[in-house]
């Protein structure tokens, strides 16, 4: 089951009365091919503003899924707008059904976004189930792989891995959200590194551990070259951040997330595996 709301409190962090506990890894249920018209809306909430990458990802879900309604808010300082997709929800909807499922649009723990949607969703009134976070999962290491592999920091054929040098000899996975979020990160960066194999080590853009350290212990073992993987979709941090921190320690970086069809993928997978739970 997911996380069920009905006019909850606005807490620090997103509310934790019945913590999903849906299928991980791989066995995160597909959307079923056919729903009924009373079928909850997915709403993906996105830090910021619902434009770029997030507009992207939501026009690919629709795509690939006619048959979800699907619905994009951008958190922006105060969540009004999500709370007004939440309401709209409710109203076209039987009053004993879940109205939406919130799919936050973010990688992994983010205070500022949990914190967000928790009040919307309490301010909106609406039973409303909001899922975990995108990762860890498989496809999304296989997401920064490609975006590593995009800009020639590596191999993107997995087939011959032990016929082709590498790129680069190491690698940092990048997040934000502070300490949580890095913590959160280390199985995908685990399976990140059974891809590529190479080291990989999680290091964070706005907290602790810092990405200068990680790269220290990485020379420290004998890697030269390193590259920085953003774990992250876009929109939840400053568009420049993780170039200027790549910079400033002198490792090479690739580009974020942004609008993958994995992503897409992994988001439409949320939505499907509450549905499958309830």
């Amino acid at each position: 089951m997911g996380l069920e709301f009905a006019r909850v409190s606005e807490s620090s962090s997103l509310p934790v009365r019945g913590r999903a506990t849906r299928p991980s890894g791989r066995h995160r249920r597909p959307v079923p091919s056919q729903l009924p018209p009373e079928a909850p809306a997915l709403v993906l909430a996105v830090p910021g503003d619902a434009s770029g990458p997030a507009a992207e990802l939501a026009a690919m879900i629709r795509v690939d899924n006619p048959q979800i309604e699907v619905r994009l808010a951008g958190l922006g300082e105060d969540a009004k707008e999500l709370t007004s997709e939440l309401e709209d929800a409710a109203r076209s909807r039987p009053e004993d059904g879940v109205a939406a499922i919130v799919v936050p649009l973010l990688t992994g723990p983010h205070p500022v976004a949990d914190r967000l949607i928790a009040g919307a969703v309490a301010e909106s009134g609406a039973t409303v189930t909001v899922t975990s976070h995108l990762g860890p999962h498989p496809l999304l290491a296989e997401a920064l792989h490609i975006r590593l592999a995009d800009k020639g920091l590596a191999r993107a054929d997995r087939m011959r891995l032990l016929n082709i040098s590498s790129p680069v000899d190491a690698v940092i996975l990048a997040t934000v959200g502070g300490e949580n979020a890095a913590v959160e990160a280390q199985p995908t960066a685990v399976l990140l590194a059974s891809r590529l194999t190479l080291p990989v080590l999680v290091a964070s853009l706005d907290g602790a551990p810092a990405v200068a350290g990680a790269a220290q212990r990485l020379r420290g073992v004998g890697a030269e070259r390193i590259a920085l993987s953003p774990c992250l979709i876009g929109p939840e941090a400053d568009p420049d951040l993780a170039i200027a921190t790549a910079a400033a320690v002198g490792v090479q970086c690739a580009d974020p997330l942004g609008a993958h069809g994995l992503i897409a993928d992994l988001a439409a997978r949320a939505y499907g595996s509450v549905l499958a739970e309830d």
